[in-house]
């Protein structure tokens, strides 16, 4: 019998709660593997009262007899990699040969160079008021230089010419700097001026060369023919894809569960599951569309008490970034054309112990269609400037009282059974998980997963 792929992704703007869920999922899969994405996803574990933030590497990291992946859709930063997985080895009391043991990596994964990273910071500054929120990683330009066919790749790092190809390629991006003529613009990264940062990122490479770097597409294809198992972990979200999100404020891969067969080199009939992870209200970091917002952290905008609730009670701080998050109520139809993309078969809902009436919510709304001067709308991204002429229109529902840490279904309040009820009934999909707090032992398992 041959294997599978299940896929489990964000369908709001990212920081839905994917590296709890991978990490509580892992123990039914042999492989776990990233398909898009780098550094700029901040995958949050929780357990044994440690914390611990993923970037580059597969939430199934810390379970033993799992192989993780970095795929060849990932973009990979050899200093932040190697910064990790000290990290991991250091917390965890982990050897970094049983690392290096549990992780493969593509050799067609991309290269973010220290000059993409430049790039990247030099366009976010020249964007002004304008920025899309980039976190400034070199995400955009490595993609960039990929699909021009200018880019290097992680198995390029055994080329006898790579140092030279590097060179090459690091004197057209800093005439590319040149050019811009930004007089502010500081030459640093992570506070480490160019020269050093260069340094420590040829050393990363070295660091590099002692993992496993093999073709995965066929390792995983094998693996699938002996009948083994993967989970496909996507970062940021749905709406945040550069093909069907809020754009021109997306990221640079395909986020959606069409990424996973260009980002893995699987066929789209081994794809079988499909878990689409969500909040129980609605967050994002930087600019773009958010016609459900309540709240905006040091942008002025404070509508509703509650957003601000959100804010706090449910720690709404970038992972990656450390940036505020935007709050406010959950959108179904933004949900509904996120199901649609990604052919979703199972929900899984995060943070409802947030909503709770100890934490001060008397009542909870839920957007579930949109008006405007012509009528009601579906929800449609294609002008950035619709926010700003659509209406949500809600539905209230009552707060629960405290859930934080429950773990069964006999214990989930009718408050909160209702809001699922409703999220199924206008999704027509079931919620098989709902979260219940940060540890991968808060949740309630409600359907078959």
């Amino acid at each position: 019998m041959k294997g599978k792929v299940d896929v489990l992704l964000g369908l709001q703007w990212g920081d839905e709660g994917k590296g709890k869920i991978v990490d509580v999922l892992t123990p039914q899969y042999d492989i776990v593997a990233r398909f898009q994405g780098g550094p700029n996803a901040g995958h949050t574990l929780e357990f044994d009262g440690k914390k611990h933030v993923l970037h580059q590497i597969p939430s199934g990291i810390f379970r033993t007899q799992v192989v993780n992946i970095i795929g060849n859709g990932v973009v990979l930063e050899p200093v932040i990699f190697q910064k990790e997985i000290n990290s991991i080895s250091e917390n965890f009391d982990l050897n970094i040969a049983v690392l290096v043991d549990r992780l493969l990596l593509s050799n067609k994964a991309k290269l973010i160079l220290p000059t993409h990273r430049l790039i990247d910071k030099a366009k976010e500054l020249l964007r002004g008021k304008n920025k899309i929120g980039s976190t400034c990683k070199g995400i955009g330009p490595t993609y960039q230089d990929d699909k021009a066919r200018l880019g290097l790749r992680v198995g390029d790092i055994f080329d006898p010419c790579f140092y030279q190809r590097f060179e090459k390629l690091e004197r057209d991006h800093l005439a590319l700097i040149d050019a811009m003529n930004f007089d502010e613009f500081d030459r640093s990264i992570d506070s480490i001026n160019y020269a050093d940062y260069r340094g420590k990122w040829l050393d990363s490479i070295e660091f590099l060369k002692t993992f496993q770097i093999i073709p995965t597409e066929y390792y995983i294809n094998e693996m699938l023919d002996e009948g083994k198992s993967v989970l496909a972990e996507g970062a940021q979200g749905s709406l945040l894809d550069i093909e069907f999100g809020t754009y021109p404020m997306v990221t640079s891969s395909n986020v959606t569960s069409g990424g996973v067969c260009v980002g893995l080199g699987v066929s789209p009939n081994r794809i079988d599951k499909i878990y689409g992870l969500f909040k129980a209200y609605a967050t994002r970091v930087g600019n773009g569309q958010f016609p459900t917002e309540l709240y905006h952290q040091g942008n002025s905008y404070f509508q509703d008490s509650y957003g601000k609730l959100m804010a706090e009670c449910g720690n709404e701080y970038g992972s990656t970034t450390g940036r505020p998050r935007r709050c406010g109520w959950i959108d179904l139809p933004a949900l509904n054309y996120a199901c649609m993309l990604n052919g979703v078969t199972n929900l899984i809902m995060t943070k409802a112990d947030v909503l709770s009436s100890v934490n001060g919510f008397k009542y909870l709304r839920v957007a579930n269609r949109y008006q405007m001067k012509t009528g009601y709308l579906k929800y449609e991204f294609y002008s950035d400037k619709l926010d700003k002429i659509l209406y949500p229109v809600y539905k209230q529902f009552e707060s629960w009282p405290d859930i934080y840490g429950i773990d069964s279904i006999d214990q989930i309040p009718a408050q909160l059974s209702n809001y699922i009820d409703f999220i199924e009934k206008y999704l027509k999909i079931p919620i098989c998980i709902v979260s219940t707090g940060p540890d991968r032992s808060h949740m309630v398992l409600k359907g078959l997963i």
